[in-house]
């Protein structure tokens, strides 16, 4: 993954600079750049998964600067593990304003499906247009730290005809936190196919709501 920003060229003093990737309050440097660099690469990240970064600058004299802004970047699936759900029809028990359930499947972070409020439980679904073998379900909520950390209580169904579901994912609490990129992966049973998941939301702790920006659906 290729990371840039914007070298700081009123600044002569800048002899390079650190970046690091932030994972709760640890920051771990993953690479150093040249003074007139805008990108580096990073290597070594899993795929389908969520990083936050940083970048300090750095004089002659060893002194380094305060951190950047955080960015948060998320890996593609990898060979042979695409995103299953990218794009796909949706449906949802409710939404409330603009904020439908194909705000789920479009590939932006930063739109969201958020169900009608006080009204637990409420439910997500995606028909990935053939039955396939399912592995993994990551969820994730909008990157910024503008939206606090919060528990939501999730379960998965699986059907490979829309009307006949069973349970692929009990209900259990999941975090989702800004600091470490917002998102949460559920792991189906092996073996596991469907054409049809069904999330079912069943609490909340940042809002009354299920809440929702990306559901990204692996085979493994």
């Amino acid at each position: 993954m290729a990371l840039a920003w914007t070298a700081a060229t009123d600044n002569v003093g800048v002899t390079g600079y650190h970046v690091r990737s932030i994972s709760g309050t640890t920051a771990t440097p993953v690479g150093t750049a040249g003074a007139n660099a805008t990108a580096l690469t990073v290597s070594g990240l899993m795929a389908a998964s969520t990083y936050a970064f940083d970048v300090q600058a750095l004089d002659a004299a060893g002194n380094v600067s305060e951190p950047s802004n955080r960015v948060m970047a998320t890996t593609n699936g990898g060979s042979g593990n695409a995103d299953l759900a990218l794009n796909r029809p949706t449906t949802e028990s409710s939404h409330t304003q603009d904020y439908g359930s194909s705000n789920t499947v479009d590939g932006n972070p930063n739109t969201y499906w958020e169900s009608a409020n006080n009204s637990f439980p409420q439910w997500l679904q995606v028909d990935l247009g053939t039955a396939k073998g399912v592995g993994r379900v990551v969820l994730a909520l909008p990157p910024t730290t503008t939206w606090a950390s919060r528990s939501q209580n999730v379960a998965v169904q699986g059907s490979t005809d829309g009307t006949s579901f069973s349970t692929l994912h009990a209900a259990a609490a999941y975090t989702f936190d800004p600091a470490t990129g917002n998102t949460a992966t559920l792991t189906l049973p092996a073996g596991a196919t469907a054409r049809h998941l069904r999330l079912t939301i069943t609490a909340n702790s940042g809002w009354p709501a299920g809440q929702i920006s990306e559901l990204r659906v692996y085979s493994a």
